[in-house]
């Protein structure tokens, strides 16, 4: 189930950094926000390192002294210190949350326009789950990176840094004593780094899996509960729960090594800087409020080392889900206007008055098909005149519906070309060519949303509740007035409130309700029962006779709504008659009409 094209983590190329920067498009407009918001975060924190400053005063002057105003006043200081530390994280918080939230925002509307644009093709191959997850947990972690881990690497490097200068200013040997384990630290983090990103992209896929499979056992209960199949279903999901979980374990693993040594090797250092300095103190080479003050930055400076393993590992993931997110944003969509190979003299290459749907040698082969493979349709030559009917015969698996989706470009043809009233349709911007051409497949697709406007859908803007109701008639789907709210009644996801000949009656609907000039259809009446089909196909004979129509079939009640019928098979166009020209003279098509083909089947 992982996703077919990604992108292995360890590849040669990989950098976290990288990664990271193609995000700046994004961040671009909310920039001064959130350099604003490191600035105050920068200042926060060096708000802390004052308090062992004053800490030091207090300790060599009036404590020393025994000075009670004195003490009061440091008290003072440090609560003032506290409060302004409060107030400019606060701030920071304030300065982030609404434009990464507004980000996040963008870039799931920004994959989401995107996933529309690209090619059938393309979702083909990915799974449903993996795309899910891109706009939600893979997105969830960039917002969180930009809001947290980002800022914190800046403001803790720097705290880090000016720590480290005060430490060595205080005393130097003591300071020297601290910084011994910085080369051992960074050696660690270095090989982090390498490791965490391999087991982060391996659990975001795991991810994906596991929400594809969320996603299908949703849409296909009805079958899980018909075929008692909800313990084997149960079982591979916890399967892909325990995979997720051993992967998730093993990024605790390595996070749990990191923050042992990084806690460890800075706390031996923070022991030998206190032997050392209380020795120097007896010695007298060293006073009691700088030992105090040197211990107290040292101690300050903890939470930013040691926040060190878990800042790395969310920007690791980060790193992992844009990532992830830009394989997708990556994928070449579809061409908005005319195909970059389409030929500009298609038009009168086809003839002056060649009207209609014409096949010119059409070969196709799927992108992803083995060289060697034969192709699924080769050499189609095929005519249907302006305002002619044609019916589309074969046995399963022949190429019916592939041949209907190059017409709106659902698939690109591989040799040939197809043209409408003489024109290429890869001369055509996709818009204008899918206004021209209605569809309707053979598995009715219906969104969560209400009758009318599922049927609306291949109408123009400007249809209205006449268009509705003509749409409804010519389907047979008068049903919709008479549900709970009417046309606008809510119909579910997929539409599974509904009967399947319901649901195919408001997709053929659909298909005329915007009188388009040419209209495929995908075997359109096969789950009606006898007595609607008959009333749908007397309907369907007075749309069909103001469009030129390519039908699918394979009932002979369909077969006879068309003028002519191409027989496909074997990939090819072996015969074009009559349904009774062809049961005279053709074994196979008189065998397909027999029944005997939809009984093997």
């Amino acid at each position: 189930m992982s996703t077919p094209d990604a992108v292995t983590p360890g590849r040669a190329d990989h950098s976290t950094v990288r990664s990271l920067l193609r995000l700046w498009p994004y961040v671009r407009p909310v920039r001064t926000r959130l350099f604003s918001a490191a600035f105050v975060a920068v200042l926060a924190s060096c708000t802390g390192l004052v308090f062992p400053l004053v800490l030091k005063w207090m300790v060599d002057g009036p404590v020393a002294e025994r000075d009670v105003a004195g003490i009061w006043l440091g008290a003072l200081y440090l609560l003032l210190l506290g409060v302004a530390e409060a107030v400019l994280f606060g701030l920071r918080r304030w300065l982030v949350a609404r434009p990464l939230s507004g980000v996040e925002a963008d870039m799931r509307a920004d994959l989401y326009r995107h996933l529309q644009r690209l090619p059938v093709a393309f979702h083909d191959r990915w799974a449903s789950g993996q795309l899910l997850s891109r706009g939600t947990t893979d997105l969830m972690l960039v917002r969180q990176f930009l809001a947290f881990p980002l800022t914190f690497l800046l403001v803790n490097s720097v705290t880090i840094l000016i720590g480290v200068m005060i430490m060595l200013a205080q005393e130097w040997t003591l300071g020297l004593v601290l910084l011994a384990p910085a080369a051992p630290l960074m050696a660690v983090c270095w090989l982090f780094e390498r490791h965490y990103s391999l087991v982060a992209r391996r659990a975001q896929d795991q991810v994906g899996d596991l929400t594809t499979v969320v996603e299908e056992s949703v849409l296909g209960i009805r079958i899980i509960k018909g075929f008692g199949r909800h313990r084997s279903q149960a079982l591979a999901f916890r399967e892909l729960s325990r995979t997720l979980r051993g992967t998730e374990l093993a990024k605790a693993r390595l996070l749990a090594a990191i923050l042992a040594v990084i806690v460890t090797l800075p706390e031996l250092a923070i022991g030998a800087a206190l032997v050392l300095g209380t020795v120097q103190v007896a010695d007298g080479r060293l006073s009691a409020g700088t030992l105090v003050a040197f211990l107290s930055t040292a101690l300050a400076l903890r939470w930013p080392v040691e926040s060190i393993g878990f800042l790395l590992a969310m920007s690791q993931e980060a790193a992992t889900a844009t990532e992830r997110y830009f394989e997708v944003m990556d994928e070449q969509p579809e061409s908005t206007g005319p195909s970059a190979t389409a030929n500009g003299s298609s038009a009168v290459a086809g003839g002056k008055g060649e009207g209609g749907l014409r096949f010119h040698g059409v070969r196709f082969r799927y992108p992803d098909a083995p060289a060697d493979a034969p192709p699924v349709l080769d050499r189609i030559d095929l005519h249907i005149r302006p305002g002619e009917s044609m019916a589309l015969v074969g046995a399963t698996g022949t190429g019916k519906t592939t041949l209907t989706a190059l017409v709106p470009r659902l698939h690109e043809v591989t040799a040939g070309r197809i043209t409408l009233d003489g024109e290429d349709i890869t001369a055509m911007p996709r818009e204008e060519l899918r206004a021209r051409v209605a569809v309707a497949f053979e598995e009715p697709t219906l969104f969560s949303a209400g009758v009318g406007e599922n049927v609306l859908m291949g109408a123009p803007d400007t249809a209205g509740e006449a268009d509705l109701d003509r749409a409804l008639a010519v389907a047979q789907a008068d049903f919709a007035h008479a549900l709970p709210q009417g046309t606008r009644t809510q119909v579910g996801e997929q539409g599974l409130s509904l009967s399947g000949g319901q649901r195919q009656r408001l997709a053929l609907a659909r298909a005329v309700v915007g009188r388009p000039g040419f209209l495929v259809l995908d075997d359109p009446l096969s789950a009606l029962d006898v007595h609607t089909e008959a009333a749908v196909e007397a309907a369907l004979r007075r749309v069909l006779a103001e469009t030129t129509a390519l039908i699918v079939a394979h009932r002979p009640s369909t077969v006879l709504l068309a003028d002519r019928v191409a027989l496909l098979s074997g990939g090819r166009i072996t015969a074009v008659g009559t349904h009774h020209e062809l049961l005279r003279s053709n074994a196979e098509y008189a065998h397909l009409m027999s029944g005997d083909e939809e009984a093997d089947r």
